[in-house]
């Protein structure tokens, strides 16, 4: 049986879902992050899919989303759309910290995962934490300055003011450089990586993950069972059902004690 519990963990809200008989024991977890303006408990079936296979899986409330929100608009939220992104990937090691602590992990047995804002975070955490052993990006993008910048040209041509200086731009710009994995490829190390992606999504630019993708794969030669890139066609913004499937199927693959 599949138990979800409820808790705040390092006083971050979570779900946490696991088979009922395997709590208390160490077993390879996952960590699923949620997208922007969505919440933990709308990816519990990512979750259940997973424990169901013998993962532990925690699903975390990302700053100014789900329990921690605070009322803010869209429009709002977007204006802080990066820090949302780089608090959630520090937030990981805490999360991480407190399960060692417990004694329930196992060696190379953490798995990172996000959908959009998600993937976003899981791509920008292998830049920062060797201790990811496989990771799954969702409608992700690992170039965050370039991604930024698109962003930032999408507001001007729309006649939107902008909240920042040139000299404030330039140093959010740096600052995201270094969780950027565009910029430091090595760090993938030869890491399992997966990557879904929508033809026709509209929100997270395709080409980015895809032409990120075909940069790294020289380095999986060899190695190329610890790469894949899953391009749909048909879908926009939204993981189809082969989606999710291909998802547990890889850390079933890769995470398995």
């Amino acid at each position: 049986m599949i138990v979800i519990e409820k808790s705040n963990i390092e006083e971050i809200p979570c779900l946490h879902l696991v088979k009922e008989e395997e709590k208390y024991n160490p077993l390879p977890l996952c960590f699923f992050i949620h997208g922007f303006t969505s919440a933990k408990e709308h990816n519990l079936h990512y979750a259940f899919y997973l424990a169901e296979k013998g993962f532990r899986v925690i699903l975390p409330d990302c700053l100014e989303h789900g329990e921690r929100a605070t009322g803010k608009s869209e429009e709002e939220l977007g204006r802080v759309f990066w820090k949302i992104v780089l608090n959630s990937i520090h937030e990981l090691s805490l999360l991480k910290r407190y399960f060692g602590k417990k004694g329930l992990l196992i060696e190379n047995g953490i798995g990172v995962a996000g959908t959009s804002m998600g993937g976003i975070v899981t791509l920008g955490a292998l830049t920062q934490y060797d201790w990811i052993s496989s990771a799954v990006s969702l409608m992700g993008n690992p170039s965050y300055v370039k991604f930024a910048k698109a962003q930032l040209s999408h507001l001007k041509s729309t006649g939107y003011q902008l909240p920042f200086s040139e000299e404030e731009v330039g140093a959010i710009l740096n600052e995201l450089s270094h969780y950027d994995l565009s910029l430091q490829p090595e760090k993938l190390n030869g890491r399992p990586l997966m990557f879904w992606h929508g033809k026709k999504d509209k929100v997270v630019p395709y080409h980015l993950t895809e032409e990120f993708y075909k940069s790294i794969l020289p380095a999986y030669e060899g190695n190329e069972d610890n790469i894949l890139f899953i391009s749909d066609d048909k879908a926009d913004h939204k993981v189809s059902r082969e989606g999710v499937i291909k998802l547990v199927e890889w850390f079933e693959k890769h995470l398995s004690a």
